[in-house]
C-alpha cells in the first residue's frame, strides 16, 4: 500500500499519498469531508494529477519527431510513486523524475515536483515541471480534485452551483466516444457567469472550456437566508483551461484546472504541434498553481 501523509492548520487536515502525489482528502475543523471518496462504483480517483498529458491522444499514441509512443489517458503521473523531498506539519513536496519505465513511453528526462502547504482554511497546491535533459521538452500539466456534491452542509444537491469569476459566454467542447474533442456547443453558464448544477450537464461527459476568461471560481451550496453558503473557492492562475466533470448518479463533482487538453478528433500531427502544449527548454522549469479555500456554511456576520 502506498504511503499517504498528513498536514493540518487549525481549519483544516489534509492528506497525500505517495501514489501519483494525490490528495486523498480534505476535513474541515469539525471533520467534515470536502473530496469525494472514491467509490469505484462510479470513479476511484480522488484528485489525480495529469502530466505529461490532459486526456486522450488520438489512437492512444504520442506522436513525437516521426516516432509513436503509447501513452494513457491523462498520463502516467497518476500511477507512479513520488519520492519524498520534504514533510512537515503544514507543507508537503513529493518528487517523480524520469527512469527506464517512463522514457520508453515519454522520452524525455524530467523531474515533477508536487507542493503542497495549508495557511488557515486554504490548502496551495504547486506543479513545478522542471527539463533536466538536453533538448526541447513538450508537456501538459493538468489538476483533477473531486470534491462531494452536495457539500457539507450544503443544503439540497440541486441547489449548488459554480460561480465563474468573469463571464463565461463562449461555447464550451465535449468528447467523442473515443475521448477526443469534438465541436463546439453553446454553454450552459448563464450571463451573470452561474452555472447551476444538475447531472444531465454531464450526461454528454465533460463541459470542457478551452478558452475560459476566468481563472477563478467558486462552487457554493443552497444559500439560506441568514447563513453564509457553504463554498470552495478555487483560483488557478496558471491554467488556461478548464472542465467540469462527474459521473451522473454520483455524490461527486470534478474541478479541473488544465494546461493542456485532449486531442482533437481527427488530429494527427506531432505532439509538439498540437493545440495546448508547452515546451521548456533544458534547464527551464515552470510552476501551476491552484489554491483551494473551504467555506464551511455559516451564520452570515457583519460584513458578509
Amino acid at each position: 500500500m502506498s504511503e499517504t501523509f498528513t498536514i493540518a492548520s487549525d481549519e483544516l487536515t489534509v492528506r497525500i499519498a505517495a501514489l501519483g502525489a494525490e490528495l486523498l482528502s480534505i476535513a474541515d475543523a469539525s471533520g467534515a469531508e470536502w473530496i469525494t471518496d472514491g467509490d469505484p462504483a462510479f470513479w476511484s480517483g480522488h484528485a489525480p494529477i495529469l502530466f505529461p498529458i490532459v486526456g486522450e491522444l488520438a489512437g492512444g499514441v504520442m506522436r513525437l519527431d516521426g516516432r509513436e509512443y503509447p501513452l494513457p489517458r491523462h498520463g502516467f503521473a497518476r500511477r507512479r510513486e513520488f519520492d519524498t523531498v520534504e514533510h512537515g506539519e503544514g507543507n508537503l513536496v513529493l518528487r517523480l523524475s524520469d527512469d527506464e519505465a517512463t522514457r520508453q513511453v515519454y522520452p524525455f528526462a524530467f523531474d515533477l515536483e508536487l507542493h503542497y502547504a495549508i495557511e488557515g482554511a486554504t490548502l496551495s497546491v504547486a506543479a513545478i515541471i522542471r527539463n533536466t535533459g538536453d533538448e526541447p521538452m513538450p508537456f501538459c500539466i493538468g489538476f483533477h480534485p473531486g470534491f462531494v456534491w452536495p457539500l457539507p452542509g450544503g443544503g439540497a444537491k440541486l441547489k449548488h452551483r459554480i460561480v465563474f469569476d468573469k463571464r463565461e459566454p463562449g461555447p464550451i467542447r465535449r468528447l467523442d466516444a473515443d475521448g477526443l474533442l469534438r465541436a463546439y456547443e453553446d454553454t450552459n453558464v448563464g450571463p451573470d457567469g452561474v452555472l447551476d448544477l444538475r447531472p444531465i450537464l454531464f450526461e454528454n461527459d465533460a463541459m470542457i472550456w478551452d478558452q475560459p476568461a476566468s481563472r477563478a471560481l467558486t462552487y457554493e451550496g443552497e444559500t439560506t437566508e441568514g447563513i453564509r453558503a457553504a463554498a470552495i473557492a478555487i483560483a488557478y492562475p496558471d491554467c488556461p483551461m478548464l472542465g467540469i466533470w462527474q459521473k451522473p448518479g454520483a455524490d461527486f463533482i470534478c474541478l479541473e484546472p488544465w494546461a493542456g487538453i485532449a486531442d482533437p478528433a481527427g488530429f494527427d500531427g506531432d505532439f509538439r504541434t498540437k493545440p495546448g502544449v508547452m515546451e521548456l527548454a533544458p534547464g527551464e522549469d515552470r510552476s501551476f498553481a491552484v489554491a483551494i479555500t473551504i467555506r464551511p456554511a455559516a451564520p452570515l456576520t457583519e460584513g458578509d
